[in-house]
């Protein structure tokens, strides 16, 4: 019980320091976005979704380097890009004073893009299985395949797609706003300290989880996907919701697409670019991009009505989490089976050599 108390702690002073480092992320990300005169979509899909999503990348780098947890990250990863979709669009739903609104480009080109991010990681791990599969025991039956460095470039390549038609939004774009005020230097600054900080509180978090798994007997799949996922997720839930009270809620949503699509296209690569390597569970990798999936066009589907995003419709998507914390919780202690061959390793079971 001692023990359990102690990492309940170490996680929610963990989720404080990255909750702190959140806001000084914040405030120069947005200082800096006037000062180089980028319009609101780029801010939001590009400056602050990067700058948030820094802690999932932490989370698949310290997982892979400092505790050899590749699949942690990566299930952390995976349930971040989740809780981004369903979690954070429902709570800025809900603290807006009027409906979240959005806009055709939201809708059109960052929502429809993040689509194509999920399907190209899709077929990435798929490739791992079909051109570099990885026998498994005659008990297993799972599908695996290793994901090699050349394998994970495509998401990258497809991610300098992205940052290439971001840039050609930003070529007409005038802003009248006053920023004689803003010192670059000084918010390049506060900038790497919040970095810092959330660095630290990441670390804490990714601890948590691993003696989690190992007091309750648990896959780290189910701590990487709930608590770090929840955890990492905590700067892009703040940017959103400030946003979406100060009624800008296309910023809002595009934090949370330019987010999700950074995590999916550079974090997870970046863990196979500095492992060298990693195996793919294919038979459990495919489900929870599909549960990807289908929460990406549930939320697509409820912006492109009338481009507002309503109270009702930010309950359902609460609620849509809920119901997947608890499947995945379900099957990690083994109540029911309708995901196959879950190892007590993870989600997206990975082994990682240095090559």
């Amino acid at each position: 019980m001692s023990a359990i108390l102690l990492w309940t702690l170490v996680a929610v002073i963990a989720t404080a320091i990255i909750w702190k480092g959140s806001g000084l992320l914040e405030r120069s990300s947005q200082r800096l976005s006037a000062y180089y005169r980028l319009p609101e979509i780029v801010q939001g899909a590009i400056v602050v979704a990067v700058g948030s999503s820094f802690p999932e990348l932490s989370t698949t780098v310290i997982s892979t380097l400092v505790h050899g947890e590749f699949e942690l990250g990566v299930a952390a990863i995976v349930g971040s890009a989740l809780f981004n979709i369903l979690v954070i669009p429902g709570l800025s739903g809900l603290a807006s004073k009027s409906p979240l609104q959005a806009n055709r480009d939201l809708v059109y080109k960052e929502a429809q893009f993040y689509m194509i991010a999920v399907a190209v990681l899709t077929l990435t791990f798929a490739f791992a299985a079909i051109y570099h599969p990885v026998e498994t025991s005659p008990q297993g039956g799972s599908i695996q395949g290793e994901m090699t460095r050349w394998l994970a470039l495509m998401p990258v390549a497809l991610y300098g797609l992205y940052l290439f038609v971001q840039y050609q939004d930003t070529l007409d774009h005038e802003s009248d706003e006053d920023v004689s005020d803003i010192r670059p230097g000084r918010e390049w600054g506060r900038l790497a300290l919040s970095l810092v900080v959330i660095v630290v509180g990441v670390e804490g978090l990714v601890r948590a989880a691993i003696n989690f798994g190992e007091i309750f007997g648990t896959p780290s799949f189910l701590w990487g996907i709930t608590v770090v996922a929840a955890g990492t997720s905590i700067p892009d839930a703040f940017v959103s919701i400030r946003a979406a009270r100060q009624g800008r809620g296309v910023t809002s949503i595009a934090n949370v697409l330019g987010s999700n699509t950074f995590d999916l296209l550079v974090c997870i690569p970046a863990g196979v670019l500095i492992a060298g390597t990693a195996v793919i569970d294919f038979s459990l990798a495919a489900p929870m991009m599909a549960a990807l999936t289908f929460a990406t066009v549930l939320l697509f589907l409820m912006m492109r009505t009338h481009m507002i995003l309503s109270r009702r419709e930010s309950i359902c998507l609460l609620v849509v989490y809920a119901a997947f914390v608890v499947w995945v919780s379900l099957e990690s202690f083994g109540t029911i089976d309708l995901v196959p061959h879950l190892p007590p390793s993870g989600a997206v079971s990975a082994h990682a050599t240095t090559g």
